[in-house]
């Protein structure tokens, strides 16, 4: 076998090629200039601050107050004026009589109803009962319900549901809060994951290039093959190639990274921030204790508590449909309400009122519906609480094989960074090729690149114990944000 001499030259550019990779220039154009670094801890920040689907879920906070000032309404006090004028015909004479009463209408929530006011008779009247001035008179009346509404009424049972209006929208703030804290900690460690990848492959371009170089200078001079010379040629294309992907990679994570970047009422785009070194991993027995993280978890997360709330809101259906089959037995006491009446001095009437369907068909039927609803959200209740604590064991999984996958691939990269070296050692003494040597070189890149992948998977993975523990339900500062410290690599 025939060997071309290779002159120290050559050999200080194969040592380029190093995984150091300390020549960063390229000839296809990178934004790389920028020192500013965007963390996870803006990114979330921004989210609480401008996300357009979090303020509008903090809305509902407004609608929940509309909802129970529209309660509150059923038992507002209302100020009644009445004028009535009727006018009685007798044999060869006729009389125009009435009266005009102020008075005011209460509902209590226990269903009981009243009103006070004064009554002033005009024309010919008769006063029969607290008579004042001959033709006035105070007005009180009182409504009770004796079975059906006492207590339990539609009014009453409206007031109960929106007083939970306002815990209703605080879950749904939260539940919006965590899964947009989610979304956002994993699309900002994908793009993290894309600029570190793109970093080392614009590196792994330059050295090509610098390697080329020397190539032709070499192959002009007749030192080496020219067939070496096309060698390089084609690595530098092929890792231009993949820079390209790269890039492409970075464009489309920081694009839909961009969707959670708001100030303003507008996005902000990554474009201009580079993406910081990786934070080393932690032990999980020192953050995570499952049975803790599942306890957590069951008072934290809102799906729960809103299936919960869900059957509070069907419970108040429940009690009045239940409510409703009893008999309508309401005692009245008022005064009467026909002029005529008054006339002929009539003053205040009493009476008991009985009244019920013969089949109770629409009571049954609504009986029926929220007995039905309350076992489903006896079911729901069941499969959230099973699903919570699946969740959680899900992350602790998730958190431990990716750390695990980390040591995995730092000795893969520390194996694969030694047969480089090897391989260009063996190549100084004539005892392999250029191609091999490349072969190593990309070996090294995939094993970064694996790493890379298990250092991004490991922080989602904390992102995902974060959501499914419950940790950012509150905000706005989520839980275990890791500083921004470099990370070796």
């Amino acid at each position: 076998m025939k060997f071309y001499p290779i002159t120290m030259a050559g050999m200080l550019v194969l040592l380029l090629s190093s995984s150091s990779y300390a020549n960063e220039s390229t000839q296809i154009s990178l934004n790389l200039e920028s020192t500013s670094i965007l963390t996870l801890k803006s990114v979330l920040t921004r989210v609480e601050e401008g996300h357009p689907l979090l303020k509008g879920s903090q809305t509902e906070k407004m609608v929940a107050s509309g909802k129970i000032l529209k309660a509150l309404g059923e038992f507002e006090p209302t100020i009644v004026n009445d004028w009535e004028m009727e006018r009685l015909a007798k044999q060869n004479s006729s009389q125009s009589v009435g009266f005009n009463d102020t008075y005011v209408e209460m509902k209590h929530k226990s269903g009981i109803r009243g009103f006070a006011g004064f009554r002033a008779g005009i024309g010919d009247v008769r006063v029969a009962d607290l008579g004042i001035a001959d033709s006035n008179q105070p007005l009180l009346g009182i409504a009770i319900p004796l079975l059906r509404g006492l207590n339990t009424n539609p009014a009453h049972a409206e007031l109960k549901k929106t007083n939970l209006a306002d815990k209703q929208a605080k879950l749904e703030i939260q539940q919006t809060r965590q899964e947009l804290y989610f979304g956002a900690a994993t699309q900002y460690w994908d793009w993290v994951a894309a600029w570190k990848f793109m970093e080392i492959q614009k590196k792994a371009v330059a050295v090509a290039e610098e390697k080329l170089a020397q190539l032709t200078k070499q192959g002009s001079e007749g030192s080496i093959p020219l067939f070496d010379v096309d060698e390089g040629r084609q690595e530098v294309q092929l890792r231009r190639d993949g820079l390209i992907k790269a890039m492409r990679k970075v464009d489309e994570e920081r694009l839909r990274l961009a969707l959670f970047l708001w100030e303003d009422e507008r996005l902000n785009s990554p474009n201009d921030y580079k993406a910081p070194m990786f934070p080393p991993s932690q032990k999980i027995d020192a953050l995570h204790a499952l049975e803790e993280g599942k306890k957590r978890a069951v008072d934290a997360r809102p799906e729960l508590q809103m299936v919960n709330l869900e059957a509070e809101l069907n419970q108040i259906d429940l009690n009045l449909a239940e409510n409703n089959l009893l008999p309508d037995l309401t005692l009245e006491a008022e005064p009467t309400r026909k002029p005529g009446e008054f006339v002929l001095g009539l003053g205040y009437r009493f009476g008991v009122r009985l009244s019920f369907p013969f089949y109770q068909e629409k009571a049954r039927g609504e009986l029926l519906q929220a007995t039905g609803k309350a076992q489903r959200f006896e079911f729901l209740q069941r499969y959230q609480l099973k699903k919570i604590t699946l969740d959680v064991e899900n992350a602790h999984s998730a958190v431990t094989r990716a750390e695990e996958r980390i040591k995995v691939s730092e000795q893969s990269l520390l194996l694969a960074e030694k047969l480089e070296q090897g391989e260009r050692t063996r190549f100084e003494l004539g005892a392999t090729t250029l191609l091999t040597v490349n072969m190593r070189e990309r070996n090294v890149l995939k094993a970064k690149k694996e790493w890379i992948n298990a250092m991004a998977d490991y922080q989602k993975a904390q992102a995902l114990y974060q959501w499914s523990t419950g940790a950012w339900v509150d905000g706005p500062v989520p839980a275990h944000i890791p500083d921004e410290k470099l990370e070796g690599r």
